[in-house]
């Protein structure tokens, strides 16, 4: 007899295309009617364009956000809320923007409407990580998680080929580690395995044919399934080792992510085979971590650490930094296999004890 507990998660969901036009119906029904809408500086066009769109219901732009949530720029985008009198935030844009709206609700109260534009699924999570001085920390909560969540395929179609796969392969972590989580459960195991599957199918399409519409609406569903299992359940040693590297050396979080799946796949792989099968279904392969490091090396993914910068001594900080604080793993960390991984990922070498050629 199973036992386990599902708590879904009430944020509304609208999906399809054209749906941006939805964003206006959205903000009044959270009863606001002062917008600040939030981007990155490269999704500031966009961001302009559709608080043009939103007219009276936009009081200004903050264009300020950037990757892995710096608290500096956050109290800068908290000033300009208070100093608009803005009573909601809309954000338009990837994981760094969506973070960032997370980070002002946290602080102010005020609602969130997250527009994603890319497959990091952070806008279904109640998870919000932050860096000060170098060090990135999380933190969960009902303030954290969007209310209302606006999924426009049509945003994702000038999203580069590139930038798709690694976040698609960013979204399928949280996935992975849902399947093997510590407090999974029937209902997330089956939503993990479908993204994974949506993904696995929809990437090689999009690098094919960035235009194809039904693959880019089948990643986006992928990511909305898989943002749904990392808001549900726990993460583990994937994620952990994403957030210490990417908070000490200021890695990519998408590219980190990419990197690094399929070393702590190998990691955890014998601790976790129910996990392990149902992913070498999902990607329709005999091993899950051979079918993960076949996938990445088809789609051109980035496959090494310090093809992102990290410096080679970097690696012995990292595992200290990794066993500093203990959380639930299938697998005991243990110093040198965990240096072994790691030491492997910023090579680019693959997984340990896998048969996948390096080309």
């Amino acid at each position: 007899m199973r036992e386990f507990t599902y708590v879904g998660q009430p944020t509304h969901v609208v999906f399809g295309s054209g749906t941006v036009k939805l964003v206006a119906d959205q903000i009044r029904a959270l009863g606001a009617r002062r917008a600040l809408v939030l981007s990155t500086r490269g999704h500031e066009p966009q961001a302009r364009e559709l608080a043009a769109s939103l007219g009276e219901l936009a009081v200004d732009v903050f264009p300020g956000a950037v990757m892995h949530t710096p608290v500096t720029v956050t109290e800068q985008a908290v000033e300009v809320l208070r100093r608009t009198n803005a009573d909601c935030v809309v954000a338009l844009g990837g994981g760094s923007t969506i973070g960032l709206g997370k980070a002002i609700a946290v602080r102010t109260d005020v609602p969130q409407v997250a527009v994603p534009t890319t497959y990091a699924g952070s806008e279904m999570t109640d998870i919000l990580g932050e860096t000060r001085d170098g060090a990135k920390a999380t933190q969960r909560g009902p303030a954290i998680l969007p209310e209302r969540v606006v999924y426009d395929v049509d945003l994702t179609l000038s999203l580069p080929a590139s930038l798709s796969v690694t976040s698609g392969l960013n979204a399928m972590a949280h996935a992975v580690e849902a399947l093997y989580a510590a407090d999974t459960n029937p209902m997330i195991a089956l939503m993990a395995e479908e993204g994974v599957r949506a993904f696995a199918a929809s990437l090689p399409a999009i690098v094919t044919d960035p235009a194809d519409r039904d693959a880019r609406s089948d990643a986006f569903y992928g990511a909305w399934l898989c943002g749904l299992c990392l808001g549900s359940v726990s993460m583990a040693l994937h994620h952990k080792l994403c957030h210490t590297l990417g908070g000490m050396f200021n890695l990519p979080h998408a590219e980190t992510h990419a990197i690094l799946l399929p070393h702590a796949m190998a990691y955890n792989a014998s601790a976790a085979p129910e996990a392990m099968r149902r992913m070498a279904r999902a990607l329709g392969a005999d091993d899950a971590v051979v079918g993960l490091t076949d996938l990445v090396i088809r789609l051109n993914a980035p496959r090494a650490l310090r093809d992102l910068d990290m410096p080679r001594d970097g690696i012995d900080a990292a595992v200290a930094a990794a066993l500093k604080s203990p959380y639930k793993n299938p697998r005991p960390l243990q110093e040198a296999p965990l240096r072994e991984l790691i030491a492997r990922a910023w090579e680019g070498a693959p997984p340990a004890d896998t048969e996948v050629d390096r080309p």
